[in-house]
């Protein structure tokens, strides 16, 4: 694209940005896109299998955006993956930023990622960054998780540290470095959509690779569609359609199977899947459809059935 970043501003030539979008918020993605082209020396977007006319228009009015049509929704991981390839033919380009078709960096966050990774190189390096981000429907930013049993150590951007080190960074936001990539593997695109960035971690970590959260770069970044209030839960629950809840459970099982997969997260994530089944199946509608698709979920995943959908 053509923007140019102002003056004053840092510009990361080495970054790529791979937005992998479906069925996207035009007016959230040209909000997007404007941001990133700021802060980074390319941007890739990868759709998967947009059929609205007015995307293609988007897209075709953005001078120089480079766009990979994927022939049909192949899934997050798919589109990431195209993405990272896409991004290694690239001249120069050192680095990836993934995003999410919804998530806008806040003005300098690549540049205090880009700053963060070269600073952590002098004190063992860094496998991934990523940033402090916020649901703008919530009241404050989301936490850096590290891993226990039996609840997770939720951080907290304080001012007192510049970066937080953690065990699970959300993808979207997360800067990578290609050689990272080379050595502890790309998304696995059979998960399709959820857990693939808390797989990529758990094998990054596995592979010896630190992660971090850093304090400067922020992001807004919505997670899940809506909200419902349920009894218990002070700022209700995050709801997803059907489909979504056969991969959320496929997929959290498939990932206890896994060698690299931490024994820790395995004890205090059953409890979650469990409080999961009866909600969604007892209070959040369409109730039937909820529990078949989790139920499928779960069977998939006890079998090991890994194959991504063929559409």
């Amino acid at each position: 694209m053509t923007d140019v970043a102002p003056p004053g501003m840092s510009y990361a030539t080495d970054v790529c940005a791979v937005v992998v979008t479906y069925r996207p918020s035009l007016g959230v993605l040209a909000e997007a896109l404007a941001a990133l082209t700021l802060q980074v020396g390319s941007v890739v977007v990868v759709d998967n299998g947009t059929t609205d006319p007015a995307f293609r228009d988007f897209c075709a009015d953005r001078n120089g955006l480079q766009v990979l049509a994927l022939p049909g929704n192949l899934g997050l991981a798919h589109g990431l993956n195209a993405g990272i390839e896409h991004a290694r033919s690239l001249p120069g380009v050192r680095h990836v930023l993934l995003m999410d078709q919804d998530s806008i960096p806040e003005s300098g966050m690549v540049a205090a990622l880009r700053s963060a990774l070269d600073r952590l190189a002098g004190r063992g390096g860094a496998g991934a960054v990523g940033p402090c981000f916020r649901d703008p429907r919530e009241p404050a930013d989301a936490p850096f998780v590290r891993i226990g049993f039996p609840f997770n150590r939720k951080l907290h951007c304080d001012g007192a540290c510049a970066e937080i080190r953690c065990d699970f960074l959300i993808s979207s936001g997360c800067l990578i470095p290609l050689e990272v990539l080379d050595r502890a593997g790309g998304m696995d695109a059979a998960l399709f959509i959820d857990n693939v960035d808390l797989d990529w971690c758990f094998r990054a970590s596995a592979a010896g690779f630190a992660l971090y959260g850093i304090c400067a770069a922020r992001m807004r970044h919505h997670i899940g569609n809506r909200r419902r209030k349920v009894p218990g839960f002070a700022r209700g629950i995050v709801v997803h359609p059907p489909r979504r809840l056969f991969y959320m459970m496929r997929n959290r099982v498939l990932l206890y199977r896994r060698r690299y997969t931490p024994a820790r997260w395995i004890a205090q994530d059953i409890p979650r899947l469990l409080v999961k089944l009866l909600l969604f199946s007892l209070w959040v509608p369409p109730r039937g459809a909820n529990l078949r698709n989790m139920l499928a979920g779960l069977r998939d995943g006890i079998a090991g059935r890994a194959a991504p959908p063929s559409s």
